[in-house]
């Protein structure tokens, strides 16, 4: 889950520097809390743990428990780690604590559950359960019961990803083939496709008919270095440099997957109003193809 309407792009956490007590320091604005979630064992009884258990299975099982919601092979827990426990990987308990929120992709102000409408749209090319759906309330539920003691409208550590400086090297496509052949592809496979056992997906397709669709948020090359730098090779986070990290992002980014469901009927259009960004590679050709044209 991602927040815009920090200094950073969705959502990345903005370092921020505290000085004291020296004048000046509440410019500075407050350092950044540092959060854990509730463990398992102190979720709630009763009808509301029962939702709450039911929000954590939605989003470890996406396919499983929010079936006619999804139209992929990804799972929440694919992109927020953890069970969305994990800290600098866009944590649920800290998307919770950012909503509501403006949103420069949709142009105005967006509720929590908003923001996982749009995750279902996007990122599991799906379509978004309608307000007061179970599966809905249930996710809500479970971020609300992960978020608690968390601060309200305030800088939280871990919240998002880190943010990449800028590389130092404009980020390479061939480079980040040979990034991917040497850490990535063991778990995604060769072809990105990922794997799966006992029907169940362990390690998610990062492109192709069954990955997040051109609108989600992960396309973005930025997102996804900042995602890769602090998170992948899974148990390894922060081993690739940044080089690697943009250039890898690069080369996932430089695939066909689904099409944008804001689709205008052109592609060249559908890049001008959605994707006009140096980090979008929709639109543009790689090995003579263009990019969001299937």
């Amino acid at each position: 889950m991602k927040r815009i309407h920090l200094l950073v792009t969705a959502p990345l956490l903005g370092l921020l520097l505290v000085i004291g007590a020296l004048p000046g320091a509440n410019a500075a604005g407050p350092a950044p809390v540092q959060f854990t979630p509730p463990p398992e064992s102190a979720m709630p009884k009763g009808e509301f743990g029962k939702s709450v258990k039911l929000g954590e299975q939605i989003f470890i099982h996406t396919g499983t428990f929010a079936g006619k919601f999804v139209g992929n092979s990804l799972n929440c827990a694919s992109c927020h780690l953890d069970a969305g426990r994990r800290p600098n990987a866009s944590p649920l308990w800290a998307a919770y604590i950012s909503y509501p929120a403006y949103r420069s992709k949709n142009g105005h102000v967006n509720t929590f559950a908003e923001r996982i409408q749009g995750c279902f749209r996007f990122s599991m090319n799906g379509k978004a359960p309608p307000l007061g759906d179970p599966v809905l309330v249930a996710l809500e539920s479970y971020a609300y019961w992960l978020s608690t003691g968390a601060p309200v409208g305030g800088p939280v550590a871990g919240r998002g990803y880190p943010k990449l400086p800028a590389p130092a090297l404009t980020p390479s496509y061939a480079r980040g083939s040979e990034v991917f052949a040497q850490h990535c592809a063991l778990c995604h496979g060769p072809d990105g496709q990922g794997q799966s056992s006992g029907g169940k997906v362990v390690f998610p397709p990062l492109w192709g008919a069954r990955s997040f669709n051109w609108g989600a948020g992960m396309h973005s090359i930025q997102n996804a270095a900042n995602f890769i730098k602090a998170n992948m090779p899974l148990g390894l986070g922060g081993s690739l440099t940044d080089q690697q990290a943009w250039d890898v992002a690069t080369f996932m980014d430089s695939h066909e997957r689904p099409q944008d469901p804001r689709f205008t009927g052109s592609v060249e259009a559908t890049r001008l109003k959605y994707h006009n960004s140096k980090y979008s590679m929709y639109g543009r050709t790689v090995n003579g193809h263009v990019l969001g044209s299937e």
